[in-house]
């Protein structure tokens, strides 16, 4: 069993009965939990001002007794920490440091320092809700336990075959706010995976051009497409809609794309190593991805 630290690096939440569902949840589980001092800070839209959310990332790595930091929710607020976050500090910390939306800019920065992270689920919106994904709960529970696991997703997919390589990826707004910083991953060979919330098809290619444009894409293996719900049709798309979107892409793109990775803002998610490594294979009637935390990649 583990003991958990709940901390609130970005956003503050609005229902604070979360929080409690979330700590019971795990605890039922056997489990323990620590509640950082300033989880249910408000600073308008952020969980406390900068130095209280950054003093709760620093407790963090410096509590012994935590094994897994788990973040409270996403929204914003990390990108204005990031030049002050001792990243070689939490990598040193040895804790597994999970979470994804606005929480993958601190992924990448420990990615860099060579640290652990999983993309997975946070508190207030996976463990804390009412009623918790059992699938979300099953995936989460096989990475903590083995450091490894696997998914089947029955969508047939226009490539085939077989590759591996680095695993690593999360929120594509995040991923592409960081080209260009100190921050910004260099993996080569990867497997790439993206998510995102209420962006429209044509910013999500927008934002993917960026990632082609400065090498990102052109030193990846696959690109692999969670979910990307949340938006509207806007009357100017005239039908540009998320398929068409991907056709354009995989005609212009030089690398395989697949579509129905369980991440992203829904309820059943993975928990997918950032910076692990991964076997991805695609025939007839889907594809499948094998993964682990151990061998860790280095950027």
């Amino acid at each position: 069993m583990a003991c958990f630290g709940f901390f609130a690096p970005s956003g503050f939440v609005r229902d604070q009965q979360s929080v409690e569902r979330a700590a019971e949840r795990l605890r039922g589980l056997g489990h323990t939990v620590v509640l950082d001092e300033s989880l249910l800070c408000c600073d308008t839209r952020f969980a406390g001002d900068d130095e209280t959310r950054l003093a709760s990332i620093e407790r963090m790595a410096a509590d012994p007794r935590v094994d897994v930091a788990v973040a409270l929710r996403g929204g914003y607020g990390l990108t204005r920490l990031l030049d002050r976050i001792d990243f070689a500090r939490l990598a040193r910390s040895g804790k597994l440091w999970v979470g994804h939306s606005d929480f993958t800019a601190l992924q990448c920065g420990l990615l860099r320092a060579g640290g652990v992270s999983l993309h997975g689920p946070m508190v207030a919106p996976d463990f804390g809700s009412e009623s918790v994904s059992a699938f979300t709960l099953e995936h989460f529970s096989r990475m903590l336990d083995g450091r490894r696991d696997a998914v089947r997703v029955d969508v047939a997919q226009a490539w085939r075959g077989e590759l591996a390589g680095p695993l690593w990826g999360g929120n594509l707004s995040m991923l592409a706010h960081l080209v260009g910083t100190p921050w910004m991953p260099a993996l080569e060979g990867g497997i790439l995976y993206l998510e995102d919330v209420a962006e429209p098809p044509f910013r999500i290619e927008r934002m993917l051009h960026q990632l082609q444009f400065s090498g990102v894409l052109g030193r990846q293996r696959a690109l692999l497409l969670g979910d990307f719900g949340g938006y509207r049709p806007g009357a100017t798309d005239n039908g540009f809609d998320l398929d068409a979107m991907l056709r354009y892409l995989r005609e212009r793109f030089d690398l395989p794309i697949l579509t129905g990775l369980p991440i992203g803002h829904v309820a059943d998610k993975l928990t997918l190593p950032f910076g692990g490594q991964a076997v991805l294979e695609s025939d007839e009637s889907g594809w499948s991805l094998d993964y682990r935390l151990e061998g860790s990649a280095k950027s």
